[in-house]
């Protein structure tokens, strides 16, 4: 039709007394609150879900009458009243008692940086895990009333939306987002002008506004270079999460990390912990240095100030997870402020950046990120092993067990991934109280009280639901790409929320090439014998996105296509697309089965497990990430990993087998083994441990309190002992420091005693070790005998520790001695080591010199 189409959106007045659905719909806790979203659905659905659950948009384009209506209507009012109510109770309550005995709530500010933060499909500014978990993190810290403000960057187009045409390519879609549309507006200051910063560039300085949500308790900020004052160029710089190159890449994380310094500083806001999340924010170290040196420090003592309140989270092992900027580049960007503002050398801050992996000589933003922080932490017990082997050079003469990098797993917030199914079932089996023992594991074994069936009716319900939603989806792409109506009745043959009893295993996640998609068709026959069963069928749906300049990522997601089009597979292989929070909520609490095929050890975490677990879902997975803690043999199955350093078609090939071999012989015939009632009680069982070992230790509560106890509380401290004597410990600190390292490379040790290879029980061992420390003082070591066992492959496990005492005489050329006398407690075969490493009282981590020297 010809003529121009112009735009129109006719808005209502909202009545009176509706007029705090305003406020509701400008709090992200409508992003969790299940109330809060519901009061808008129950106004018209219909809108609500043309409005991608978005309340601001839903406001405006809600029809007059449906509110003046809803004015009217006596229910309405007393769930709007009850919702109010609730609202208002959450945002007066004090922080948690628990929190209390780590952190001060007049003291303390955490600040949370990260480059990305998912809270709702309505608000593009994730691409997958990293924003997802910063997202739970910062909800479960207002849940708990932790005192936090997080930082990010305001992307004006953010992630894409994909689609997937008839071959199965990718099609990346941008679209850009009107910021009218989100629950945030501009901070002003006290004249009503909005607040600017700005972040250095090349020769110019780049204009930052920060706009300011609220997450209940906690504010986020959010910065943006989209202004008239700055070049076209420099506007375009928050445009797009992680788009352009790596020219468009160090713009972001300057303006995320020094100028998120700055924007704190210029809301007034003083943090006492820092937190960066991955390292694209770890610049701000540098930022709060140059503040440190404008007080009078030198400085190396400005750095250990630093360092000693930053807590830095890495997540992920995989290489092209860290960013690596050339040196050329980094010059280029930081050559004027390292010496104009910083007093240094390009040379001392691409040593803070130097990696000594990949060989590329590159400046890794990991290895700057840990060198200006004091504590470091993966995200598992897998994760934070691999993390120490791999960032090991850090702390290069210290054991990989011993490096200050810790762990945390990471957790789901509960609220939000929780289906509103549970949540309501939960309510009538336990009362309200469930929601205040998330952590408590004794009371969710009270899952072992709910009737089998009731608990399979509300599972099915739930299939029933991903299933609709799933059908909805298939049928609105394939008839874009223009398929038949024959060919659609075929590809969602199986997806009638009608019928629900057919085993459905999900898969969906990031597609990259590690977390191996297509190991399933290892094998396409002994699969297409294991769907088409006609007793015991099994439904596989897949959606996940690979990044528009992942080639390899793409292709598996072309390849699924491919089998999903294949005559034995159709309808019983289907590949989703668009994948967002919205449906990953769909496909963690609607299907039976939650798969995950990760290369061992590169899944760091992956909590899309334990969404799925906390609904009732069994995971079958590698023994990698979070399912290594996760996993007890009665909530789910496991895939053993292959060694690392075998082949990856022989680690493909025989975890292919063993996935087929627990689908086969374990997950089919417990799904499908039924009692008189049409449900089996063996599967039931298996999916009340799955809620009953998830919920209390895979929930974001958790997590948060693993940070707190173990990373904010010492980082508070530490800074507040580092700044005594306007600094001067701090200074002592660095000075020590700088000695220890210029002495360290000429210190050495030798043993002055004999040493038997026997000793009878209750004797002890003499001891003496002479120490030439190089000008340094015996207060400035500590020397330790190690005792242990020989373990199964031939390594040392550390049983005890012993440390040797100083003695006043002198040694062989005025060597110093320390000397023990050691009494063995273990029996007979063991083994004893001798070491000695810089020791200093006011150390945030014992070995985080990375200096040790071994006898």
């Amino acid at each position: 039709m010809p003529g121009t189409r112009y735009r129109l959106e006719v808005q209502p007045r909202i009545p009176e007394n509706l007029a705090r659905l305003r406020e509701l719909a400008n709090d992200f806790k409508y992003t969790w609150d299940r109330r809060i979203r519901g009061l808008f659905y129950q106004l018209d659905h219909e809108v609500w879900e043309s409005c991608g659950h978005n309340p601001k948009i839903f406001l405006r384009r809600v029809s007059q009458s449906r509110l003046e209506q809803a004015a009217r209507d006596r229910v309405f009012l007393e769930e709007y009243n009850r919702v109010l109510s609730s609202f208002d109770s959450y945002h007066k309550e004090p922080m948690r008692s628990e929190l209390q005995e780590h952190l001060s709530h007049d003291k303390d500010l955490i600040a949370y940086f990260c480059a990305e933060f998912g809270f709702h499909e309505s608000l593009p500014l994730y691409s997958g895990g990293l924003g997802i978990l910063a997202g739970d993190l910062v909800k479960a810290a207002s849940d708990m009333h932790l005192p936090m403000v997080a930082v990010g960057i305001l992307y004006r187009q953010g992630y894409f939306v994909q689609t997937v045409d008839a071959e199965g390519n990718q099609v990346a879609h941008y679209n850009p987002t009107d910021f009218a549309d989100l629950p945030i507006e501009p901070v002003h200051n006290e004249d009503g002008e909005e607040i600017h910063i700005t972040a250095p560039l090349p020769g110019r300085e780049v204009r930052v506004r920060i706009w300011r949500g609220s997450l209940g308790h906690v504010s986020i900020y959010l910065l943006d270079t989209d202004l008239p004052d700055n070049d076209d160029q420099d506007r375009s710089i928050t445009y797009q999460l992680y788009g352009g190159d790596n020219t468009v890449r160090i713009q972001q994380e300057i303006v995320l990390g020094i100028g998120g310094v700055r924007a704190l500083r210029a809301l007034g806001l003083n943090p006492s912990v820092w937190h960066i999340n991955e390292g694209h924010a770890a610049f701000q170290a540098l930022e709060r240095c140059r503040e440190l040196l404008a007080r009078g420090m030198d400085l190396d003592t400005a750095l250990e100030r630093a360092a000693s309140a930053t807590v830095f989270t890495t997540h992920t092992p995989v290489p092209a997870g860290h960013d690596i900027f050339d040196p050329e580049l980094m010059g280029t960007y930081f050559a004027s402020y390292v010496e104009e503002e910083l007093g240094a050398e390009m040379d001392w801050l691409l040593g803070l950046g130097r990696s000594g992996l990949h060989g590329d000589g590159g400046f890794n933003m990991t290895a700057l990120a840990m060198r200006t922080s004091r504590y470091q932490n993966g995200v598992s017990r897998i994760h934070g092993r691999v993390a120490s082997e791999m960032e090991g050079y850090i702390w290069p003469e210290v054991p990989m067990e011993e490096n200050p990098i810790g762990y945390v797993t990471n957790g789901v917030h509960v609220p939000t991934f929780l289906a509103r199914e549970w949540v309501s079932f939960f309510d009538l089996h336990f009362g309200g109280q469930w929601r205040s023992e998330l952590l408590n594991e004794d009371f969710w074994k009270g899952m072992d009280q709910i009737q089998d069936h009731s608990f399979w009716s509300l599972r099915q319900t739930l299939k029933a639901e991903l299933f609709t939603e799933a059908r909805q989806r298939l049928i609105h792409r394939h008839r874009r790409n223009g398929a038949t109506q024959a060919q659609i009745e075929r590809l969602t043959e199986h997806l009638s929320p009608d019928r629900t009893d057919i085993l459905t295993v999900g898969f969906a996640r990031r597609f990259a090439t590690y977390k191996r998609a297509t190991l399933l068709f290892t094998d396409p026959d002994r699969l297409a014998r294991l769907v088409n069963d006609p007793d015991r069928p099994v439904l596989f749906l897949f959606s996940g996105k690979a990044h528009p300049n992942d080639q390899p990522g793409q292709h598996l997601i072309k390849v699924i296509h491919e089998f999903s089009r294949r005559p034995e597979f159709e309808g019983k292989i289907i590949f989703l697309e668009g994948y967002d929070v919205a449906l990953a909520r769909k496909l963690v609490t609607g299907v039976d089965v939650w798969l995950n095929t990760p290369e061992y050890p590169k899944e760091a975490s992956g909590t899309s497990g334990q969404k799925a677990g906390i609904n009732g879902g069994l995971n079958l997975s590698v023994l990698d990430g979070w399912w290594g803690e996760g996993y007890n043999g009665e909530n789910g199955w496991a895939i053993t990993p292959h060694d690392p350093e075998m082949s990856s078609d022989y680690r493909n090939r025989e975890e292919s087998k063993e996935l087929m071999e627990l689908l086969e012989d374990q997950v089919v015939p417990r799904y499908y083994r039924r009692n008189g009632h049409g449900y089996s009680q063996e599967w039931v069982r298996m999916s009340k441990n799955a809620i009953k070992s998830q919920i209390p230790r895979f929930n974001a509560q958790r997590m948060l309190m693993d940070y707190v106890r173990d990373f904010y509380g010492p980082a508070s401290r530490q800074q507040r002992r580092l700044a005594r004597n306007e600094g001067e410990s701090a200074r002592a600190l660095a000075r020590w420091k700088r000695r220890v390292n210029e002495a360290w490379d000429s210190v050495r040790m030798e043993r002055l005693d004999w040493f038997p290879h026997t000793l009878t029980s209750g004797d002890k061992l003499p001891i003496t070790v002479a120490v030439h420390l190089n000008g340094l003082s015996p207060e400035d070591v500590r020397v330790e005998c190690l005792v242990g066992r020989e373990n199964a492959l031939g390594g040392f496990d550390t049983q005890e520790r012993h440390g040797l005492a100083h003695l006043e005489e002198k040694g062989p050329d005025g060597a110093t001695l320390f000397h023990l006398d050691l009494e063995p407690t273990l029996p007979g075969l063991q083994f004893y080591k001798l070491r000695m490493y810089p020791y200093h009282p006011d150390l945030a981590q014992l070995h985080e010199t990375g200096r040790m020297l071994w006898l």
